[in-house]
């Protein structure tokens, strides 16, 4: 992912680290409605945050994690390389770019070796057809990117496994302090073999969120400060932590309590969707819908916070409409 600028000192206060990745024209997944039913179901489940779970994973759940802790020993023996290179005078770009491909290719051959017939769709290779058309995986094998360039520890493996349009199994994976997130339709949300609920907090207030921004050149910038401000006057305290399949197991794990990003990809957002909806919380596209991975736009939280979130943005996207068209940032 390009480095980008920075949004000026209006929202200075949004702890900043990366962009997130473009957009791009492939085919998408679905997820079925009705969540809030789905969601309900699994908060009357019994199950509370922090138990322990099963220590046995299926099948499908053992071939992704195989897949991504691969990935993940080659990213962190890269990474201690990317932290060397700071210093010199070409610097780490293309070393990072080779150890992205090289990352999915890792996983691209576990997932190919256990299921030789699913397709797949990657960041970085994109759509490879297979002979099983009801199956696909879709991979960030290095979503962070631009954290990993500057040896920020902080980036994710991202699998999802996608099945009649749907998402049923979903694996995110941060190499540099060996956090597995997983989940399975039905099945629930985990955390290292731990089960994980989304938080319970209702007050605006108390509320940390993480959130994208927009840079010079890509997005809405009218709209991105309207939405920050917005967000400001309301929560305690907004984050940017540059990979949002990350954002999306925090919130899975209550550490977000809300979070919502525009301009995402398929990779970016397969995995952490199954992975907040088994923890209880909600995710749609930015008007509510079902359209998240279409739109790549995302909002996500417990009932209360998805809802208010959704409200605030609906608001924010009201007053920059009013705004005159090239009106320069902060007037």
């Amino acid at each position: 992912m390009p480095v980008g600028a920075g949004t000026g000192a209006h929202i200075a206060k949004v702890d900043t680290v990366a962009p997130s990745t473009a957009l791009r024209a492939v085919p998408l997944p679905r997820f079925a409605g009705a969540e809030r039913a789905q969601s309900a179901a699994h908060l009357r489940s019994g199950s509370a945050a922090g138990t322990r779970g099963p220590m046995s994973h299926s099948a499908i759940i053992n071939v992704m994690i195989k897949a991504a802790y691969r990935a993940g020993r080659s990213l962190k023996r890269d990474l201690g390389e990317v932290e060397n290179l700071q210093v010199s005078l070409k610097g780490p770009r293309n070393f990072v770019t080779a150890a992205d491909r090289r990352a999915e290719e890792i996983v691209y051959e576990d997932l190919a070796k256990a299921r030789p017939d699913y397709g797949f769709l990657g960041e970085e290779g994109g759509v490879r057809a297979g002979a099983d058309k009801s199956h696909r995986w879709i991979v960030d094998p290095l979503d962070g990117t631009t954290n990993f360039l500057h040896g920020i520890p902080h980036f994710a493996v991202s699998i999802a496994l996608e099945r009649e349009g749907a998402i049923v199994a979903a694996l995110t994976y941060n190499p540099a302090n060996d956090e597995l997130f997983t989940a399975e339709r039905g099945k629930g949300a985990f955390l290292n073999d731990r089960r994980i609920r989304v938080s319970a907090r209702q007050r605006l207030a108390e509320a940390v969120v993480a959130c994208g921004l927009p840079h010079y050149g890509r997005g809405d910038l009218a709209l991105g400060r309207h939405e920050i401000a917005a967000a400001q006057q309301h929560f305690a305290g907004l984050r940017r932590f540059g990979a949002a399949t990350l954002d999306l197991a925090w919130i899975a794990a209550g550490r977000f309590d809300a979070f919502w990003e525009r301009n995402l990809s398929p990779w970016d957002l397969a995995a952490g969707m199954l992975l907040i909806r088994e923890a209880g919380g909600f995710v749609t596209d930015l008007d509510g819908g079902d359209h998240v991975l279409t739109k790549g736009h995302v909002a996500a939280g417990n009932d209360t916070m998805h809802r208010e979130l959704l409200r605030l943005l609906r608001e924010a996207g009201k007053e920059a409409a009013k705004e005159p068209a090239g009106a320069p940032a902060g007037s």
